[in-house]
């Protein structure tokens, strides 16, 4: 083992990083009890509330097992404690994976884990990942209250063209990182492609069959099948 991964796996890494985990983990527990305690005051039964409850944990499975799948990757360059702290607090596979990527190249290493990755690039791998989120904490506080007046005027006092206009930019940041793989053809190329013929399958299947819980599945499914097939592709 590397000398980067053993302070990564270190016992005291674990420590620090379970305090941010369970204090996520007691919101969690805080949020979840106002909301049973709310729900009466709303005219909502406390069978009504179970189901509601039973639902959103079953509706969350599909989504959790997309977050582990890309988590191996993180794990494997970053370590268990950070991985599981930054997943647990963002719960973003794709940004920690960026964030970490660029932390390594402003130190002049191409791949996480790859060749050079000593204890000084992991450092900074892991201050990208964390100062990198903290324009999403600051903005969310100073601007929450305003964030309805800010959202009608980006979609010119059209409410219908907010939901476009989200949809849109979220299409055009994954197209930009998926397009890198793609123009270099190879094992990336190909599960990107298997991945996004799946996942059209699934949706058309989801929306054939009425089956919500396929369509949260799917981006799971879509993700295993494509490292699959890119693992036993031939190029």
């Amino acid at each position: 083992m590397s000398s980067y991964l053993e302070i990564a796996n270190s016992p005291g890494m674990w420590l620090v990083c379970a305090i941010p985990v369970a204090w996520v983990f007691m919101q969690a527990i805080i949020f979840t009890k106002k909301a049973f305690e709310a729900g009466p005051k709303i005219g909502l039964s406390k069978k009504q509330l179970r189901l509601a409850f039973e639902t959103a944990v079953i509706s969350a499975i599909g989504p959790s097992l997309a977050i582990l799948i890309g988590a191996l990757a993180l794990i494997y360059a970053m370590g268990g404690p950070i991985a599981w702290m930054r997943l647990s607090v963002i719960g973003s596979v794709m940004y920690e994976l960026l964030a970490a990527k660029f932390g390594a190249q402003a130190m002049g290493v191409t791949e996480l884990g790859g060749p050079g990755f000593n204890e000084i690039v992991y450092a900074n791998g892991v201050w990208a990942m964390t100062l990198g989120c903290l324009g999403w904490l600051v903005f969310t506080g100073a601007a929450t209250h305003k964030l309805e007046t800010i959202r009608l005027k980006i979609a010119g006092g059209r409410v219908e063209l907010v939901g476009a206009i989200a949809v849109g930019a979220m299409l055009g940041a994954f197209a930009k990182i998926t397009s890198d793989y793609l123009v270099k053809l190879g094992k990336p190329a190909t599960a990107a492609i298997v991945g996004m013929v799946v996942m059209m399958v699934l949706f058309k299947l989801s929306d054939k069959l009425r089956s919500r819980h396929l369509k949260e599945f799917s981006l799971a499914i879509a993700m295993l099948t494509g490292m699959f097939v890119a693992a036993l592709s031939p190029w």
